[in-house]
């Protein structure tokens, strides 16, 4: 059917993986999960609750009677009891205990806690691919002199290897907030409608011992260390707020690579991959535009701005609860994560393919090297008996004319062979040559890149080693 609006990141971007986390089945068969330890927690802690109404209800986990729900949704208005409702006509002798003492946010608000958590650990595992991927990279490129840019104008020269670190350093400042974040999910647990656990007391006649071991139970079923120990009806919205900054994050990392990439590209230096068969533009056939990196900065965007959303609605929340959240929730949390998942498998996709070109990098930095090598020369000459500072406006001032000479005259860098020229410097062109090794101007570029590989990127890879292996698949 193509007569419907369908989401870009479910047609075209996010993977199957992501999708399923937000889908239907996922979210329905967590309810059903959350209904039964519940269940299974109010027997353990004495209520008239049997094995075989539990063993009813785990019998139906998967198979969700859609149909029955839908229908009872149309009279009823409400998704919560009309799942109730349906769970009931496929469990009969368990029907009168689903979703016993709890409120909807019992399913709701742990269930959105449990899909946004798995959805965190995918995000996780894909980061730390990307984050290998570059390592392989570096590792390949450290040595290999380029020209470094200050505010796009040529600067002292750095390695490819070297700018591959400076993506690497904002990535895993995104995994430790991903670790930070995941590490403190908890549960909302069954509170009741305002958070006071009243409906327990009534259950358990006002044992207050028993139902302080409730959300414990419940949390450690569903795999959870915790429960959030206070809430109103449901977990504070801040949490969204953080989890999808997390995401936004990640997203300003990747748009700052992304950007790089089609700077470099614009100057042939590294390249995305391009397919054998891929047309760069529908009019220009020669062109070879970097659309993946294009589309890295478009997702991210995007997600950098959907974080306004959950800040906005956890601000906005009245007292215990109101419910303009939840239109908000179910597009701001989910599309935000389809988007970065996008996002992360064309960072690794580029990554894996880029195509760096080493003679046109020579070639760029070779005709700025005689600007960088001025204080080299200077220092040479004085050694040869000038005087520093005289010798210091002399090639202020013949920088100048070579600068000239490249941008009014659109020649080649002459500034060597005017210093070569002039006596106060006592420096013949061969020797001035001699100082044009690229290597002696990348600082300690490749060591820094060692010491990043072994002493941070190493360690932190082969802790989540049994992450790695993803491979991206991309679409379009």
């Amino acid at each position: 059917m193509n007569d419907r609006y369908q989401s870009p990141l479910s047609e075209r971007y996010a993977s199957k993986e992501m999708q399923f986390i937000f889908s239907p089945d996922m979210k329905f068969t967590t309810w059903r999960k959350l209904w039964i330890a519940l269940a299974e927690t109010e027997k353990e802690l004495g209520l008239n609750i049997t094995q075989e109404q539990i063993d009813e209800l785990k019998a139906h986990v998967d198979d969700i009677n859609y149909d029955v729900a839908k229908a009872r949704e149309k009279e009823v208005r409400h998704d919560v009891m009309s799942h109730v409702y349906a769970y009931g006509v496929q469990c009969p002798k368990a029907k009168g205990i689903i979703h016993l003492g709890a409120t909807s946010c019992y399913v709701g608000d742990n269930t959105d806690i449990i899909v946004m958590t798995e959805a965190l650990k995918l995000v996780k595992k894909k980061l730390v691919n990307v984050i290998a991927e570059l390592a392989k990279f570096a590792e390949e490129y450290k040595a290999l002199p380029t020209l470094a840019f200050t505010h796009f104008q040529p600067a002292q020269p750095t390695t490819v290897g070297k700018r591959a670190t400076l993506w690497m350093q904002e990535l895993l400042l995104d995994l430790e907030d991903v670790d930070y974040v995941l590490d403190g999910m908890k549960l909302l647990g069954s509170k009741g409608t305002t958070g006071t656990q009243a409906s327990f007391l009534e259950l358990f006649d006002g044992d207050q011992e028993t139902i302080d071991k409730i959300d414990p139970m419940i949390a450690e079923k569903m795999g959870f260390a915790a429960c959030y120990p206070v809430s109103g009806q449901t977990y504070s919205r801040k949490v969204d707020t953080r989890v999808v900054n997390v995401l936004a994050g990640i997203a300003a990392s990747a748009h700052k690579f992304s950007n790089d990439i089609r700077l470099l590209q614009h100057l042939k230096e590294v390249e995305e991959p391009f397919e054998k068969s891929q047309i760069g533009s529908s009019a220009m056939a020669y062109k070879r535009n970097p659309m993946r990196s294009e589309r890295i900065a478009s997702l991210s965007r995007y997600v950098m701005v959907d974080a306004l959303n959950p800040a906005i609605t956890s601000a906005t929340q009245w007292f215990e609860r109101t419910l303009d959240d939840s239109a908000n929730k179910r597009l701001s949390v989910p599309e935000g994560f389809l988007a970065i998942d996008g996002i992360l498998d064309l960072y690794l996709n580029v990554v894996d393919g880029l195509v760096v070109y080493p003679k046109v990098i020579e070639k760029r930095l070779m005709s700025e090297l005689p600007f960088m090598a001025t204080e080299n020369i200077m220092m040479d000459a004085v050694k040869a008996g000038g005087d520093r500072q005289e010798l210091h406006e002399r090639i202020r001032e013949l920088s100048m004319e070579a600068g000239r000479n490249v941008k009014v005259e659109g020649k080649d860098n002459n500034l060597l062979e005017l210093i070569a020229a002039d006596p106060a410097f006592n420096l013949s062109l061969e020797d001035l040559k001699k100082t044009m090794d690229p290597s002696k101007y990348t600082g300690r570029a490749e060591v820094q890149v060692d010491a990043f590989m072994k002493n941070v990127v190493t360690p932190i890879l082969e802790e989540n080693k049994e992450l790695l292996g993803v491979k991206a698949e991309i679409n379009v």
